[in-house]
């Protein structure tokens, strides 16, 4: 593990930008950036054009390790190159952003109130690429939808049975178990999700470490004890449809949370800004979701 990167994930200010759409979220996040979906054609034009959008961001000059502590990217994003490198040693070479890699194939259909992991056959190899490539960590999404004990408990021990095996080929995990913003009884999934994620933290021998990146709580500070625990090297939390003011206010009330905003860090930004507009509009949101994360 490189040490650096962890010292820097472990103690850095800032925050972790999310740009790992996939396939089901890309069309949405191009039409956001003003690209519609005439303007490409089947799955690999799609792809060409998300990747022309990472590529701009991560390559403008407001993007870099002085507020973004780390990336999280989506396969095809670390499989491709920017500026002539890898994606990946791209962030940590040339920015110092710490490179993340999404490793979930999406949710499974909602059972017991909650979307779990659909099943990962080829994840052996594909943390084999990610670590060869300088991926420091992964990310995995499920979603929790009610209040369902016998779901969160299944959706956490999911989260943590496939987070032993990236901490066994040397990666550090991001367990996430997004509580759904709409969700009628949000606070009372949180209160059973913080209980299952201790217990199954507390398991963990000592000298393992997951990151969590979770739902912006109901109750302002309510995740303090999951931050403290000596088995989170991070705590993050997702925007979660929530708009980049309203995210930023709420982070800035948790206090040791930092951002891992997806939407949030790209609202406002399009395809027809000239490049000075598009920098200086990433560089208000990059700024205003740092001030928010070291509140």
């Amino acid at each position: 593990m490189n040490q650096e990167q962890f010292a820097k994930i472990k103690s850095g200010k800032g925050f972790i930008a999310a740009l790992d759409q996939s396939g089901g979220s890309t069309p949405k996040a191009l039409g956001l950036y003003g690209v519609p979906p005439e303007a490409y054609s089947g799955d690999e034009q799609m792809f060409d054009a998300i990747h022309s959008m990472r590529t701009r961001i991560v390559a403008s000059p407001a993007f870099n390790g002085d507020r973004i502590l780390g990336a999280i990217l989506f396969e095809q994003t670390m499989d491709r190159e920017i500026e002539g490198r890898g994606s990946a040693d791209y962030l940590w070479s040339v920015k110092r952003v710490v490179p993340f890699l999404k490793v979930d194939q999406g949710l499974a259909a909602e059972v017991n109130g909650v979307q779990m992991l659909k099943p990962m056959p080829d994840l052996g190899a594909l943390l084999g690429r990610a670590k060869a490539k300088g991926v420091f960590g992964t990310k995995m999404r499920s979603v929790v939808k009610h209040a369902d004990a016998t779901g969160i408990e299944g959706v956490v021990a999911q989260q943590f049975e496939i987070g032993k095996m990236i901490l066994a080929s040397g990666l550090v995990p991001i367990i996430e178990p997004e509580v759904d913003i709409r969700a009628p009884d949000k606070q009372g999934a949180e209160e059973l999700l913080v209980a299952s994620l201790t217990r199954h933290l507390d398991a963990l021998p000592s000298q393992q470490q997951v990151m969590l990146k979770l739902t912006l709580p109901s109750v302002d500070d309510f995740y303090a004890g999951l931050v403290a625990h000596p088995r989170v090297l991070r705590t993050v939390a997702l925007s979660g449809g929530y708009s980049r003011d309203e995210a930023n206010r709420r982070l800035a009330r948790n206090h040791g949370v930092i951002a891992s905003f997806s939407r949030a860090l790209t609202e406002g930004l399009t395809a027809q800004q000239t490049d000075a507009e598009f920098d200086a509009a990433l560089d208000a949101s990059i700024q205003s979701i740092y001030q928010a994360s070291v509140a």
